[in-house]
């Protein structure tokens, strides 16, 4: 059953929201990726933020290629996982955790924030098009 136009118009901002967010996430982590390659032993803080880029990369894909509910839902993940660890490493000194660098920093920067907003956009918009889909706010 194909959605109103009004329905679709909105799903189609949303993804594009999303969209922009986690290839904005996925710009920075690429970038900013060789400065922390001397964070950590065996997995390095710029071997994760390699996995990011991908990652993101992958649900920028996902969500203008594919447009479906699982696509967007790894899509919310990855946005979702992002910047819990960007806020988390931000405001908490976990310190090393197994193979896992401690990518404790306390300061925010340019990318720093620009990452932040844009996970924060893209969580947004993808939340509120898998709960609007579930429950047909739109």
């Amino acid at each position: 059953m194909a959605l109103p136009e009004g329905r679709r118009l909105t799903h189609l901002v949303l993804r594009l929201l999303a969209a922009a967010g986690l290839a904005v996430d996925a710009a920075v982590h690429a970038r900013l990726a060789d400065q922390y390659d001397a964070v950590g032993d065996s997995i390095t803080q710029g071997t994760l933020f390699r996995a990011e880029a991908a990652a993101a990369s992958l649900a920028v894909v996902l969500l203008i290629l594919w447009r479906h509910r699982s696509g967007d839902l790894f899509a919310w993940a990855v946005a979702a996982s992002g910047l819990g660890a960007l806020l988390l490493y931000h405001y908490v000194d976990v310190g090393a955790l197994g193979p896992l660098p401690n990518m404790y920093e306390p300061f925010w920067f340019g990318d720093k924030t620009l990452a932040a907003r844009a996970e924060g956009t893209a969580v947004v918009a993808l939340t509120v098009l898998l709960l609007g889909r579930r429950r047909r706010w739109f």
